[in-house]
């Protein structure tokens, strides 16, 4: 209503008289003022570089820790031979107990680290309804966001062993249970120690080849889940064949089906 009390269809208003108004720029006839289009083309880099650094330094530091405190069950996981292997020492390590302190922090570190990846590369897990609606994060919120990714990851690896004995219980196979959630957690936390060099790829990287930094982020990705996939049906074939009906679909239940859901869910969001 202001405006149409002191409109003008020759003369301007005089802005100056105008309560708490901007001191507005006189720009010249033919002249055009680049200063906001150069405003929205500068390139801002992420804001969460240094907490970045912060949560690998920490990551780090955990991997060194539970290295010397529990050094034989350390190695007894992370050994290239024993995982792309078979060695004699697999029938004894598969059936030792899964619940353990060792494995429970490695569990947390690898959480901590798939978590970390996850937000650096944007993959937005709030964007799933129902959680949404619990958890609702925002996107600025970096370290919040890193640990909410972590225990969503943590309880999905920890809660896997009850989902595996339901579907055990199912499928009448409760004692390929055990031998198999153990070899899901072995891989999954081996695959896991080559995300925080992808993390350092990505913080060297990104603001000069995003795209490729993206490729290799979802490609370890993928490699990491399909591998262990692909480990735990090895592990469950050397034990009893697969080929029957009932296995095949018990495994697709565990495994396959688990697996395009993530994939869906992490990778295939772009």
């Amino acid at each position: 209503m202001h405006l149409l009390c002191i409109w003008h269809p020759t003369v301007s208003p005089d802005f100056s008289s105008f309560t708490n108004a901007p001191v507005l720029p006189v720009i010249a006839k033919g002249k055009v003022d680049a200063a906001p289009y150069q405003a929205q083309l500068r390139v801002r880099g992420h804001q969460g570089q240094n907490v970045f650094l912060c949560f690998l330094l920490l990551i780090g530091l955990l991997y060194g820790g539970i290295k010397a405190a529990y050094q034989p069950g350390f190695a007894r996981i992370y050994q290239f031979d024993r995982l792309l292997g078979k060695s004699n020492s697999d029938e004894a390590f598969l059936t030792k107990p899964t619940i353990t302190w060792l494995n429970l922090l490695l569990v947390f570190v690898f959480s901590l680290s798939f978590a970390l990846l996850l937000v650096a590369i944007h993959t937005n897990i709030q964007s799933i309804v129902i959680l949404r609606r619990l958890f609702d994060v925002p996107e600025s919120a970096i370290v919040a966001r890193v640990l909410l990714y972590a225990g969503l990851i943590a309880s999905f690896v920890l809660g896997k062993y009850l989902f595996l004995e339901l579907m055990g219980y199912i499928f009448d196979v409760t004692p390929l249970v055990i031998v198999q959630y153990r070899e899901f957690v072995r891989t999954i936390l081996f695959m896991g120690l080559f995300l925080p060099v992808v993390m350092l790829f990505y913080l060297a990287l990104n603001q000069t080849l995003p795209e490729t930094v993206l490729w290799i982020s979802n490609g370890v990705v993928s490699l990491m889940l399909v591998g262990t996939m692909l480990r735990v049906t090895r592990t469950l074939h050397s034990r009893t064949s697969l080929l029957n009906l009932h296995l095949f679909s018990y495994l697709c239940a565990t495994e396959v089906i688990p697996l395009t859901i993530l994939l869906k869910l992490i990778v295939f969001t772009y």
